[in-house]
């Protein structure tokens, strides 16, 4: 078994960036196939440990350290499959926050964690009073698949972004909850940083770390939307779907039916719907 890949310091060198080929090129010629960055682990590495802790594939590096990459075929992939359905979360985020042009306001509250053996991916959303009693139907769904399939074929970077609590603040103004959400991770971090994470030019205030890029999506389906029961006077809906990333890709249609028709909503805790096959 080869020994887990060392990286020298680099300042702004990205684990999966365009210099990693010619990076991985020239420890070939030098004869140290095992130990750096190759073409393979930036197509087929979701995350990777650096130094034990979890990183995106896009995070550069700033210190000499220990690398082991991470794909969907891991003995224990949940790290990954928790970044999945994270990304895949945010998808659907920048899909409901567009669907609905300027006509009624749309607030995202969260992407709330799923455990990995779900199979699914949700996101939590206010939509204006006025959808109140809309019922989505199947060509809606539909619709809002077909948008996101465009970003997913985009083939958009995930990148993380540090900014100022103030720059998030002026961001996220209207938004209550990404607000609350805002003050809180600004008060752990020491220089008042906050993480928000980016694809194209779409902006979220999320728990990281995701995948590379979009296109690491596959099969990909929104398939439901349910209305939450919580103590707030706003109508919370979780909207959820189905996924399957490219590197688990099958030929059989039926496995994204299967999993849909699986898939069924139990209200399990006090926060409202969970999910579970």
């Amino acid at each position: 078994m080869l020994p887990p890949p060392l990286f020298p310091a680099g300042k702004g060198l990205g684990l999966c960036c365009s210099m990693a080929a010619r990076w991985a090129s020239r420890c070939l010629r030098e004869g140290r196939e095992g130990r750096h960055l190759s073409e393979w682990h930036c197509k087929r590495s979701v995350l990777a440990l650096v130094d034990g802790e979890v990183w995106d594939m896009y995070r550069p590096l700033t210190k000499s350290c220990e690398i082991q990459f991470l794909t969907f075929k891991d003995e224990d992939p949940e790290e990954v499959n928790k970044a999945y359905w994270r990304s895949c979360a945010m998808i659907m985020a920048s899909v409901l926050k567009r669907a609905f042009k300027d006509e009624y306001s749309v607030n995202l509250v969260k992407a709330p964690e799923v455990p990995v053996i779900s199979g699914a991916f949700c996101y939590d959303v206010i939509l204006d009073n006025r959808l109140n009693e809309w019922k989505p139907t199947k060509d809606n769904f539909r619709s809002l698949t077909r948008d996101a399939s465009k970003l997913i074929h985009k083939d958009l970077p995930f990148e993380t972004l540090h900014v100022e609590a103030k720059v998030a603040r002026e961001m996220f103004q209207h938004n209550k909850y990404k607000m609350e959400m805002i003050e809180q991770k600004a008060s752990q971090n020491v220089e008042g940083l906050v993480r928000l994470h980016r694809f194209g030019d779409f902006v979220d205030v999320s728990e990281g770390p995701h995948i590379p890029r979009t296109s690491f999506c596959f099969q990909y389906e929104i398939t439901a939307a349910h209305s939450l029961q919580t103590s707030q006077s706003e109508l919370i809906r979780r909207f959820q779907g189905v996924s399957l990333p490219i590197h688990l890709r099958v030929t059989e249609e039926m496995s994204m039916e299967a999993a849909t028709e699986c898939h069924e909503a139990k209200d399990e805790t006090e926060e409202g719907k969970t999910l579970s096959v």
